[in-house]
């Protein structure tokens, strides 16, 4: 059984060519994309809002995970994204680092502005009491 692909004669078999690109499957892939890192840089961002301090120290090298933990000034205290309490900040933190050793986890405050002092205590109190000494202040870098 034979098929004639081309030449004149409009039998069934008759194919004509097409010149046009199809970009369809083009576009479906990059709307895919966008989409994609979209989402990712939403999720990258902590979503706790703080009014934070300018720092004038040179920036130093994040570590792959960090783990942050914010006071807004009217006392809240949070963990990422999650609400916790001061009393609770450490046992929240031991088990979301789980089998890792705390003393060599780097942990970084975002405190705003107007947070009291007793309140920025606390929190510090409460993570050296579980075992956590390596922390780092964050602050907001200086615009020239």
């Amino acid at each position: 059984m034979a098929a004639k692909l081309g030449g004149g004669g409009g039998g069934k078999y008759n194919v004509e060519q097409n010149a046009d690109i199809n970009v369809t499957p083009f576009v479906d892939v990059m709307l895919v994309l966008l989409i994609i890192f979209m989402v990712a840089s939403a999720v990258a961002t902590p979503g706790v809002q703080v009014t934070l301090p300018i720092a004038v120290a040179d920036p130093k090298e994040s570590p792959p995970k960090p783990i942050f933990i914010s006071i807004q000034s009217d006392g809240r205290v949070f963990i990422g994204d999650g609400e916790t309490t001061y009393d609770g900040l450490g046992a929240d933190l031991t088990e979301q680092i789980g089998r890792r050793d705390p003393t060599k986890e780097r942990i970084y405050i975002r405190a705003d502005q107007g947070t009291r002092y007793g309140d920025f205590m606390q929190a510090m109190n409460s993570l050296q009491d579980s075992g956590f000494y390596s922390v780092a202040l964050v602050g907001e870098d200086k615009v020239q």
